[in-house]
């Protein structure tokens, strides 16, 4: 049975009936219910437990002689509410929640939870009688409820943020229109291998959970991979390769090597040109020098002409490979133990969709050091041309030797 129609059908009759009726009513739905019944009832119509287990004993009393109708009590008879014995409970109940409070040493429960028999328990000590179930009665009535953090803020907003998507929008569209690949990169989050708990649930024999390390300490010799993905736009199809070592800017352009020699160059034979989409931070960064250096041997040993979209500061999630490639992949391992690199890989490379997903992944198994220095004269041998629209944002590296594609 539904509780939340209880409480629907008890709302609904309970202003065309008198006192008796209503709390006969209550006690007929507790009955129906069963074990627990009178709690259900209670809570969902807010009858007292005394009142429903009165009227229950009066449902029951079955074989007696007739009994001339009880009286009903006269409106606004019987104990009177805490609200409206002590007239301040509401204000001083909002108080406790008052953001000018938090932080403030006069507030008590400034690092206090908020639940609901602390929130009872401050009240009494400022004098008013109430009991925890009367606070959560009160809370609904003041419009308040349980509610999780939503992410919404993005924090400082770029003045040309949504005038970087619209060129960016546009970029895609003319690289598509002359059959040029146009791709999204980005590093998923490091992840331990071994057997620890991984988020999410799996089909399996009852009782029979897989078990897991209690506390996620690394274990050395396996260490944290990183993923680093390739997604083509116009294709469908993802590129993972699995790094052991730092997250590198040669190791973001590696991976990007590798998804042209194993799909790209031969999904696109003919192009000339390669546009990428990526964040404005990390390895692949609009600031990190290296990242342009290793563009420009990548578009040496290629001979393609390399451009590059940045999305905006603070609009990561934005990316399409967050919600077209990672956000699969963190479906098809839910609740999986990463044991192995091994079965990483696999992982990856069994995600699909129901539209057309396909992914390859493979283990990178260099190193790739942290702190390595680009020189001033590195960065003049770069071949970049930078766009009139925020050149620093959006740029162009070509070949040097333009004989590399005849």
């Amino acid at each position: 049975m539904d509780s939340t129609s209880i409480g629907k059908r008890y709302s609904i009759l309970a202003p065309l009936l008198d006192e008796r009726s209503r709390r006969l009513l209550a006690a007929a739905e507790a009955v129906t219910i069963g074990r627990g019944g009178i709690s259900t009832v209670s809570i969902e119509t807010g009858v007292s437990r005394p009142t429903i287990t009165a009227g229950v004993k009066q449902l029951r009393e079955q074989g007696e002689p007739a009994r001339p109708r009880e009286r009903v009590r006269r409106e606004g008879g019987g104990r009177k509410r805490a609200v409206v014995k002590s007239p301040g409970l509401p204000d001083a109940l909002e108080r406790l929640f008052d953001p000018v409070t938090r932080g403030d040493p006069e507030s008590p429960l400034r690092w206090t939870c908020k639940s609901l028999r602390k929130l009872s328990e401050e009240l009494k000590r400022q004098g008013f009688s109430v009991s925890h179930r009367l606070v959560g009665a009160l809370l609904e009535e003041l419009g308040y409820s349980l509610q999780a953090n939503a992410k919404t803020d993005e924090g400082g907003m770029h003045p040309d943020r949504n005038a970087q998507f619209d060129h960016i929008n546009e970029r895609v569209k003319a690289f598509q229109a002359t059959g040029q690949p146009v791709i999204s990169v980005d590093a998923k989050k490091k992840e331990a291998v071994g057997d620890f708990k991984n988020g999410g649930r799996e089909v399996r024999p009852k009782g029979n959970p897989e078990k897991v390390r209690v506390y996620d300490f690394l274990i050395p010799e396996l260490g944290k991979v990183t993923p680093y993905g390739v997604y083509d736009i116009a294709n469908n199809t993802g590129w993972v390769r699995v790094g052991i070592d730092h997250d590198t800017s040669a190791f973001a352009v590696q991976s990007i090597a590798s998804w042209w020699r194993t799909m790209g160059e031969h999904a696109y034979p003919q192009a000339k040109e390669l546009l990428v989409t990526a964040d404005g931070g990390g390895s692949n960064g609009y600031r990190v020098r290296l990242w342009k250096t290793q563009l420009q041997d990548l578009a040496d040993q290629t001979g393609l002409s390399i451009s590059v979209c940045h999305l905006p500061p603070g609009t990561s999630k934005w990316n399409k490979i967050e919600h077209r490639l990672f956000s699969f992949i963190s479906q098809n391992w839910r609740g999986k133990p990463l044991t192995s690199h091994e079965v990483i890989v696999n992982l990856i490379a069994a995600t699909t969709t129901k539209k057309g997903l396909t992914v390859k992944c493979e283990m990178d198994t260099n190193t790739y050091p942290k702190g390595t220095k680009v020189t001033d004269k590195q960065m003049a041998a770069i071949n970049i041309a930078k766009d009139d629209f925020h050149g620093e944002w959006n740029y162009t590296i070509r070949p040097r030797n333009v004989n590399v594609i005849s």
